[in-house]
């Protein structure tokens, strides 16, 4: 990389005022030059020539919400404290994965916010950019967020995510089992102040419950910068999933286009799980999320850690290796990253259909962390 030795040397002679920001360029055109030129890891490419470049980590199984599709109504059996990951291990591991290719980390739940040391632990995953790591995101139900974003985006949070199912604040308490319908939004006018672009909203659409709402949500991207994401209502352990319960994507596009005609396709990136769409003028935009429907397991880029240390290369996939329980045992990282490439290469061409989701078992979706 002679060409950055050079500019190296030319901000060396640059005004004491313009050199730092000078010299944090450098450092992320240096990262992309490496970027460009090493293959991919095979530790994180699949049989299937997929490349894991995107790893969600749940922070804890706990919640200050008890929303139906998420969690069962009695609750769900929590891991005992000691069973759940440390920060220095959570750190251990993303650092592993970033050094592997992960460019982006999201950091869930339960609810990601209760975790005491949260504006500890992202500003140590901050620290892992020089490796490669470009986006530290975060998926919220926005209740205790509102106080911690600030330092958040501060310690290098620059996406956000937040559950939001209903505008309707009595229909909120329904579907949460808990009040909190203001916090959420003003959370999302503090997300869009602080310049976090676009802010997602994602949205689980239930029929009978809140689909009669998707116009709503829609008219709320008029004069917001927040990109509103309908999830296909999926089945996991305790939530009474039914089929007639889900709406599948296209019926929501053709209620859209009848009252929007010009709701059009956007172009979608390579690895994107939501197909998205616009109403011309508005300021934001939709997009939907069809793992039921139209699923978009040929292009998945995604493995998850469990809040107790398992990795799952599926969502919907039952199959979990402990990574927790061998760095307890004091395993190196090359042997941690022989199990990692292990469990990538077994992972399956696609999720099963439907029918068959119904009745796999699998954790709740609140042990799972999304």
């Amino acid at each position: 990389m002679p060409a950055l030795a050079q500019e190296e040397d030319t901000i060396a002679i640059l005004p004491q005022s313009v050199k730092s920001r000078a010299q944090v360029l450098l450092q992320s055109a240096r990262i992309a030059a490496i970027d460009e030129e090493r293959p991919f890891s095979p530790i994180l490419t699949d049989n299937f020539a997929r490349q894991h470049t995107y790893l969600r980590i749940s922070l804890t199984e706990k919640c200050n919400l008890r929303c139906t599709y998420c969690m069962p109504a009695e609750g769900v059996e929590l891991s005992p404290k000691d069973n759940i990951l440390t920060t220095p291990e959570i750190i251990r591991i993303a650092r592993l994965f970033v050094s592997e290719g992960v460019t982006k980390i999201r950091l869930t739940g339960g609810e990601p916010t209760v975790r005491k040391d949260i504006n500890d632990l992202v500003a140590q995953l901050g620290e892992l950019q020089p490796l490669g790591l470009k986006t530290i995101a975060m998926t919220s139900n926005g209740i205790a967020l509102k106080r911690k974003l600030p330092s958040l985006v501060a310690s290098g949070m620059n996406l956000l995510n937040l559950s939001l199912d209903t505008l309707d604040r009595f229909k909120f308490e329904l579907m949460t089992r808990r009040k909190g319908f203001e916090r959420v939004m003003e959370t999302i006018d503090d997300a869009l102040a602080l310049g976090m672009s676009p802010v997602k909203v994602n949205c689980v659409v239930m029929r009978g419950t809140n689909d009669k709402e998707v116009l709503d949500f829609v008219e709320f991207t008029r004069n917001k910068k927040v990109d509103i994401r309908f999830i296909e209502y999926m089945p996991f352990g305790g939530n009474k999933w039914k089929e007639n319960k889900l709406v599948p994507y296209q019926e929501l596009i053709e209620n859209i286009r009848a009252v929007h005609p010009t709701f059009k396709k956007l172009t979608d990136d390579p690895n994107d799980t939501s197909k998205a769409f616009h109403v011309p003028g508005f300021a934001g935009q939709v997009g939907f999320i069809t793992s039921m429907s139209d699923h978009f397991c040929g292009t998945c880029n995604r493995l998850r850690i469990t809040a107790d240390g398992n990795l799952k290369v599926c969502l919907f996939g039952n199959t979990e290796v402990s990574l927790r329980d061998m760095m307890r045992e004091g395993k190196t990282d090359e042997e941690l990253r022989q199990v990692i490439e292990m469990a990538v290469k077994n992972k399956k061409k696609q999720h099963a259909g439907m029918s068959n989701l119904v009745n796999m078992k699998n954790r709740p979706m609140i042990l799972i962390g999304g």
